[in-house]
């Protein structure tokens, strides 16, 4: 890319000689892609896109930290909205999140007196608290815009709905748990829903077997 020894300095030749060992190359701010990938986007694609493009494409979420995940739920219910939420939490309680210490399998979500909790959301004490220490199911409030609130409270009141939490996870260092507003499924549902993925997996392998051929 037209840098030289002397304006690299030997640090930074020896990083264009280990980039380009790997088959990629280096821009002028250190950055190494595979090969002829930045000259593909061209200088119109402007330098500052290109990482945020492929932290984009892969998905990637910068500042979230998961905790835990509720996979119970979404095999028991059809989930139809979902809300991020705050977490009143103590000391105790957000040091033990830290160690990835929760199990989101028994817990739910429920609106009384104009306020929503999480109920039955195990967080493990904390190893080095004291008598102070919390109470590992005890129900948290949940911090919701009011309007969320009150679409909440109608919703469950509704026949065959349920407020489940899907994840904990840190966001920017704040606990926050995302929860799902969610149908249960019958017996038959879930026999389908089985039955689909079984047929997916079927097609998966017989393509990879007709490939191989």
């Amino acid at each position: 890319m037209g840098l030289s020894v002397s304006a690299l300095g030997a640090g930074g030749w020896r990083k264009v000689a280990e980039c380009r060992i790997l088959g990629g190359e280096q821009d002028r701010r250190g950055r190494c892609a595979p090969s002829g990938f930045f000259s593909l986007l061209g200088e119109k694609a402007g330098r500052r896109e290109v990482y945020p493009r492929m932290a984009k494409a892969e998905g990637a979420k910068p500042g979230i930290k998961i905790i835990a995940e509720n996979r119970r739920a979404r095999a028991e219910f059809f989930i139809e909205e979902s809300y991020e939420a705050g977490l009143v939490l103590t000391g105790t309680e957000v040091k033990s999140l830290r160690e990835g210490r929760a199990n989101l399998k028994e817990a739910f979500g429920e609106v009384r007196e104009g306020e929503a909790w999480l109920v039955d959301c195990h967080i493990s004490p904390y190893g080095q608290g004291n008598i102070f220490n919390h109470a590992p199911t005890r129900p948290r409030k949940l911090l919701l815009h009011k309007d969320e609130i009150k679409r909440l409270l109608g919703r469950t009141q509704e026949k065959g709905f349920t407020l489940v939490p899907l994840k904990m996870y840190f966001s920017k260092g704040k606990a926050k748990v995302e929860m799902g507003l969610g149908k249960g499924k019958k017996l038959y549902d879930r026999r389908e829903e089985l039955k689909e993925r079984a047929a997916s997996r079927d097609v998966e392998r017989a393509l990879r077997e007709r490939n191989k051929g």
